[in-house]
């Protein structure tokens, strides 16, 4: 006979304001933590990326190499390099400690949305407005994508890339997943225009908003929808949404000035996060600890589980 499992202890959500940072690069377009969530990386509307400090909301690095706005940027694994893209229609790999362009790479013929490294980050995957995403070989000097997806019937919003799967959101209402190992693509139909994808993270699930204002998740393997989170305004904006460190919460960006974070199983409303009076442009979770990201106009606010008084921080 089996002993019931204790239950499990709630969840802490990040709902106190540690710090704000004035980031001084126009509107900040998207807002992500690296790898190890030690450093933030923000994008914004003067054509810069700029590299912070979580802990102290320093500004380390600047990188200057865009023509346009960046749009979004993920981390290596081991934070040696960058990719970024923009609305200059490029993706740039760069040096994070240089702050030197590796590579500049052209061939989209509209502004990039996404851009994404795989786990070893040998290859950078950029998403378009074209409806084509690229996949590019960082080790190479080649100069032209090693594979392009162009299934899409429209311009492409997001992308995810985890082992061997690709997870891809488009303005033509469609999720796709695409089994790179097995060249199989599933494609879930969900009819509005999608803002945002992303895995869950024990892989079993994958998360999707769209401009109808709902946010739904779905069974990765079979298609079938197991839940629907609503209450927010996403109807103009691309606007991000996301899981929390352990899956329990889902949450999303809203028009409307807050974040909504919902209980994943009940799909009942947790918390209304009060960020601020205009659009809460983009968010991101830390990778391991209940701490949240967001971006309003020129600012990010860095969210933790506790005061900071209380909370025992480094350095």
């Amino acid at each position: 006979m089996a002993f019931p499992q204790p239950r499990p202890q709630v969840p802490q959500l990040p709902q106190h304001l540690l710090r704000t940072i004035e980031c001084q690069q126009g509107a900040v377009r998207a807002v992500r933590f690296n790898a190890d969530g030690n450093y933030v990386l923000t994008c914004g509307s003067d054509k810069s990326l700029k590299l912070w400090s979580v802990s102290r909301g320093t500004l380390l690095k600047t990188y200057t190499g865009h023509g346009y706005e960046v749009l979004d940027v993920d981390s290596s694994y081991d934070n040696s390099q960058l990719c970024s893209c923009s609305s200059d229609k490029t993706v740039i790999l760069w040096d994070v400690a240089s702050g030197q362009v590796t590579r500049k790479l052209r061939g989209h013929a509209g502004k990039v949305n996404c851009v994404q490294f795989n786990e070893e980050a040998t290859v950078m995957l950029s998403g378009s407005i074209d409806g084509t995403v690229r996949c590019w070989d960082t080790r190479s000097r080649r100069y032209e994508p090693i594979q392009i997806l162009d299934e899409a019937r429209d311009g492409i919003s997001s992308l995810k890339v985890s082992e061997h799967e690709l997870l891809i959101g488009s303005v033509d209402g469609r999720v796709r997943l695409y089994d790179l190992r097995m060249g199989q693509l599933h494609v879930d139909f969900i009819g509005s225009p999608i803002t945002c994808v992303c895995f869950s993270r024990d892989g079993q699930c994958t998360l999707s908003s769209s401009l109808d204002s709902t946010v739904r998740l779905l069974d990765k393997s079979s298609g079938e929808m197991l839940g629907e989170y609503s209450g927010h305004v996403n109807k103009g904006y691309k606007l991000d949404c996301c899981l929390s460190d352990k899956d329990t919460h889902v949450l999303s960006c809203s028009e409307d000035g807050h974040v909504y974070f919902w209980d994943l199983v009940e799909g009942s409303l947790t918390l209304k996060l009060p960020v601020g009076k205009a659009v809460v442009q983009s968010l991101s979770f830390h990778p391991t600890e209940p701490r949240l990201l967001t971006a309003m106009e020129g600012h990010v606010q860095v969210w933790g589980a506790e005061p900071e008084d209380a909370a025992v921080e480094d350095g």
